[in-house]
């Protein structure tokens, strides 16, 4: 073997991408090349250009799909490389990409090569090949001149006062609590603004064919990590850390074991629609749900304009209590009327007991004892009981 690579001169060459479809799958793409091939196409059509090997970098092992796909040129692009095979040119090599600013754009099913003539998508402008969110054209007050449109769409689709929970309170009767348990922001919050302001050559961003972006950017002041989808679907931690991630339709989280969140602030939820939570749906004992409060805060509940409903179901062994222990007063506040219906007994045993409404107070029981130290009935100008008979002790 007499002629190799290595041993005969390097066949430098520059030239476009024209074709990318390798039926081999390797990344191969058919390049034209400046001073070897002609941009006739009758004479010299794509399909008899040879197919261009893509070499990876030493971090990519490119076997059996370890490291990095060798995908990304397009029709359009401007590569540089070399024949393996020196002066015959049949076997070439592409090293790398060359940016540049196109002239022109290019022309649907012209007869000429060195460009995108098969689908005409790029380059899409004439401009620095260099993505926008890179550059960052600026004019003299530091306004954009050019800004990317997803940057613009980013902008456009913040969320603006958002509510949170508004605690009422009651201020009068025997169960008062506190107004306006919520204050803190106006009871409203704002997506914070898009922190972009990147600085050309710190920005190092990548964009793919479909819209996908991925930035980090290294911009002193201003350093941001960003990746986002082209449905709009993304994250971005701003300089101080903030994260802002945002869902642009369902999102799921599944989790195969425990889970653990230590939240050192406060936490604020607003959900537009319902919130359900099931807990223990293995329906095995002790999977608990349980909630506890720190010491010198409550527990409130508000509700505009529904019920609150709390049930136990199942009967015999497989049936549920409901139990309330107050360390110290039970405050209860009825606007209409209280209705008790009870199957069993009803035990009461106190030291003194006061009972007031202002409508009527109806109770229904099989059995009602009660064992006090003192048990006063006022009822005003009347007092009706019914019953075959009544032991006063």
């Amino acid at each position: 073997m007499k002629n190799f690579m290595g041993k005969d001169g390097f066949q430098w060459f520059v030239g476009v991408v024209e074709d990318r479809n390798d039926p081999k799958t390797l990344g191969r793409v058919r390049v034209r090349c400046l001073g070897h091939h002609t941009e006739d196409l009758n004479k010299l059509p794509t399909k008899d250009l040879p197919w261009a090997h893509p070499m990876n970098p030493i971090t990519s092992a490119t076997v059996s799909g370890i490291g990095q796909t060798p995908l990304g040129v397009v029709e359009g692009t401007w590569v540089v490389g070399f024949f393996s095979d020196g002066v015959a040119a049949q076997q070439p090599i592409i090293m790398g990409t060359l940016p540049g600013v196109p002239k022109t754009l290019p022309t649907l099913d012209s007869k000429k090569g060195f460009q995108d003539y098969e689908f005409g998508n790029y380059p899409r402008y004439t401009e620095t090949d260099v993505n926008r969110l890179a550059v960052n054209e600026t004019n003299e007050d530091g306004s954009e001149t050019n800004p990317h449109s997803t940057l613009t769409q980013r902008r456009e689709t913040r969320e603006l006062a958002v509510g949170t929970a508004q605690i009422d309170g009651v201020v009068s009767g025997v169960a008062p609590t506190k107004t306006d348990l919520d204050e803190d922001n106006g009871g409203k919050w704002d997506q914070p603004e898009i922190p972009y302001g990147a600085v050309y050559p710190k920005n190092h961003v990548y964009e793919s064919e479909g819209g996908h972006i991925r930035e980090m950017d290294d911009t002193i002041g201003v350093e941001r990590i960003h990746e986002r989808h082209t449905s709009g679907t993304g994250y971005e931690i701003s300089p101080d850390g903030t994260k802002v991630t945002k869902v642009v339709k369902d999102n799921y989280n599944i989790i195969t074991n425990d889970e653990y969140c230590h939240i050192q602030g406060t936490s604020r939820q607003t959900i537009d629609k319902g919130l359900r939570v099931r807990v223990n749906s293995l329906g095995v004992s002790g999977n608990n749900y349980n909630i506890e409060v720190g010491q010198g805060s409550s527990v409130n509940v508000e509700v505009n304009g529904g019920n609150i409903n709390l049930t136990t179901i199942n009967t015999g062994e497989d049936a549920g209590d409901i139990n309330i222990n107050a360390s110290r007063d039970l405050n209860m506040q009825v606007g209409r009327g209280m209705n008790i219906d009870v199957k069993g007994t009803i035990l009461e045993s106190s030291k003194f007991k006061t009972q007031s409404t202002q409508e009527a107070l109806t109770e229904n029981s099989g059995t009602h004892n009660i064992n006090t130290g003192r048990h006063q009935i006022d009822g005003g100008s009347e007092v009706d009981i019914n019953a075959s008979v009544i032991n006063l002790n």
